[in-house]
Parts: structure tokens; sequence; C-alpha cells
């Protein structure tokens, strides 16, 4: 049949679900269950958007098709690219607190992280008064224009993430892509040949992401201390605009990790925010429950630090970050749109405290507390903005 060999890979994905090594609890595998749910409509939505002639920029990933710990402020984009062919990009730009560009060759594997060239946010490119862009990827040309970028020898995906600071008042903008040359004309129809062809990449994609990001944290966090965070360092795989702090906990229900870290300046890092995300190496559940916090979402202290409990019981404080039933899991701050470098003093502190000590720890600990009505506001808060924001 021709849905044979993603049926095949299915089943050998659930295998490798089961047989993660950190599946210890019926709730590790339900949430590998419910992550594996996500990679099959993502390697379905990234199989079938799948033209480099009529290219179109498709959702990475989502509330519901999550990877790579995703960023819950950002918006990802991608669309697929030859590097022979020419392609532009015409925009409306937001009020996001970051757009940046970035151009892969290749892909993620349990070996590599793919190659990225070039990478750049919006500083690097005329807009007009009204927000609006246009930018053209392609060969390369005897002289050097502005918004035009080339693809080197390899390329093979634009991706493009919109990053959010303020969720109730920055604005979506636009984007869309063509291929040069392509405009008034129609792809061919599938026929069961590419039909075929769409269900084995679908295949060969699933178990590739799943492996892959099983894989990653290795190489970045797991060898880590636990219950520490790095100093803040430029985030490998091309973002050049973007500095991260990692790391990995794991907490008892009677422990909180206290995280200090100064407010950056908006004219250093228009967007500073933070996350955990469990052990499949995605987001917790940043709808419904707050386990993310952007600078401007964070209450700040009066001597200008922002102080964050992690912890799975609630300390009644407005910086909460909830465990969510996670005692292991992933921790990541992320700067982005710098106009500087960070050093060791622009980062975090970590400590680890007994849950009932949390207020002895936190030198601003009234001006910190909220009620469970205020608590309740904050969730009805992020509810909406996803709705109105991260559709998809």
């Amino acid at each position: 049949m021709l849905t044979d060999p993603l049926a095949k890979a299915l089943a050998e994905a659930e295998e490798i679900i089961k047989g993660a090594p950190h599946v210890k609890t019926a709730r590790d595998l339900a949430d590998g269950y419910d992550y594996l749910a996500g990679c099959v409509e993502g390697v379905l939505r990234v199989a079938w958007s799948y033209d480099l002639d009529f290219p179109s920029f498709v959702t990475s990933t989502g509330p519901y098709t999550k990877m790579g710990l995703d960023n819950p402020d950002t918006l990802y984009l991608h669309a697929n690219l030859r590097d022979d062919a020419e392609y532009v990009i015409t925009g409306q730009r937001g009020t996001a607190a970051d757009l940046s560009f970035q151009v892969l060759k290749g892909d993620y594997s349990p070996a590599e992280v793919p190659g990225s060239a070039p990478a750049f946010d919006d500083r690097a490119i005329d807009i007009g008064p009204d927000g609006s862009f246009e930018l053209r990827f392609g060969p390369a040309r005897a002289t050097a224009e502005k918004n035009y970028f080339t693809l080197a020898p390899g390329s093979s995906m634009l991706a493009v993430r919109e990053v959010y600071s303020d969720w109730d008042t920055e604005r979506r903008g636009t984007i869309s892509i063509r291929r040069a040359g392509s405009e008034g004309l129609a792809p061919k129809p599938l026929d069961e040949k590419a039909l075929a062809k769409r269900y084995n990449v679908a295949a060969k994609m699933l178990k590739s992401r799943i492996q892959t990001f099983l894989a990653f944290p290795e190489w970045f966090y797991l060898k880590l201390p636990v219950n520490t965070l790095t100093e803040p360092r430029s985030t490998p795989g091309g973002l050049t605009s973007q500095f991260s702090s990692v790391g990995h906990y794991d907490l008892d229900e009677d422990q909180a990790m206290i995280i200090t870290v100064p407010r950056a300046p908006k004219d250093v890092a228009p967007y500073q925010g933070l996350q955990l995300g469990s052990m499949w190496y995605i987001s917790l559940d940043y709808v419904n429950r707050q386990t993310s916090l952007t600078a401007d979402q964070a209450r700040t202290d009066p001597d200008g630090m922002q102080r964050f409990v992690v912890s799975e019981r609630d300390p009644g404080v407005a910086n909460w970050l909830e465990t969510t039933g996670h005692r292991r899991g992933y921790i990541q701050f992320r700067w982005q749109r710098l106009a500087r470098d960070l050093t060791a003093a622009d980062g975090p502190g970590v400590q680890v405290v007994p849950f009932d000590q949390v207020p002895r720890h936190l030198e601003y600990y009234d001006s910190a507390r909220v009620t469970p009505g205020e608590w309740r506001a904050r969730i009805a808060a992020r509810q909406a903005a996803v709705a109105n924001r991260m559709v998809g």
C-alpha cells in the first residue's frame, strides 16, 4: 500500500518513544505519545508543502507540533529552497521584538546541526516607512545589492522567526515567498508516484526527527552539572543575534530553584525570555500554564533584577514557573536582537532551596506575591494571547 512506509515508521517511532532513556513513569510515556502525534502532524505538513518552484511558508512548530525546545514566544516559519533559483520574499513588518532570517544547508540529524549562511535580523535590510519590505535570495551577483542575499551551495531552507516579548500588545506581521519567474503558473498535479515519494519522505523524517531531538540535548545540556545554568553564549546553529543560557533541572516536590537575572535594557536586548522544557526537548504547556516568561511579562524587583521560582508547588509569586509534573527538564534563557555581546554579569544565578524557605530567599518577596485571583488572570491573559497570535 502507498502508506506502508509511514505506517512502518510510525510503529518504529512508537518503539523509540517507549525505549527513550528518560521514560520512568506513566506520565513520561503519555507525554511521549502526545509528542509523537505532533511529530506525525509536523512531518506530514513539511512533506506535503515541499515544492522548490512553488514554495510557501509553513509553520515549523507550534502548540501542537513541537520540536527542538521550541520557544513559546516565537512564530517559526520555513520554506524550502534550491540554491540555483531566485526567491522573492515580501512582507509587512509587525511590531514583534525581533524578526530574523536564516538560510539552512542540510537538515538537523542525530549527528550534526545544519550549516547556516546567511543569518541576520531585519536591521540588515531596508524596510519602508509603512513597514513593507522585499528581499531576494538567489545565486551570486556581480555587484552587491541591498536586500539581496546569495544562496550558498547546498542551501535548502529559509527559516523565519518572529519573536514576541509582550504577547498582549505586539502585532503580527505578514510574509510570503515566491520563486522569481513562477508568477501566474501552477505546479503539476500530484500523481501516485509523487504521493508515494511524499509518504516515503514523511516516514524518513518521522524517525529522524524523534531520534535527532532525543540526541540533541546530549550535545548542549545533559553534560552540564544539574541545576545550573551556563553563562550567556552565542547560540549554536547560526542565530548570530541571539545569546542563550542553558541547563537542566532535577527537583523534588519539596525543592525549588530560584533564578536571578538582570533585566536587560531594551536597547541591549529587546527580547529576553526564560522557558522550561520536558525531557522530550519540547516546551511545556505554555498556553494554560505559566512555564515561560519574557522580561516584559515578568515582575522586576526594585534593584533591577528578575527573580524566578521553578517548582512543582505554587509559591504564590508572580514569577513562578510551573514544572507541571515534570521533575526533570530543560531550562533556557534567550536574549535576541542584541546590540552587544553578553557577559557573565548579564547572566543568571541559580540556587536550589527547600520549598518552604522560598520567601526568605526572595529579597522582595512581599512585592512578588500574587493572589489566586491575580494568578488566574495571568493564565487567562496567556490563553487569550495565544488564541490571537499562535493559531495552528
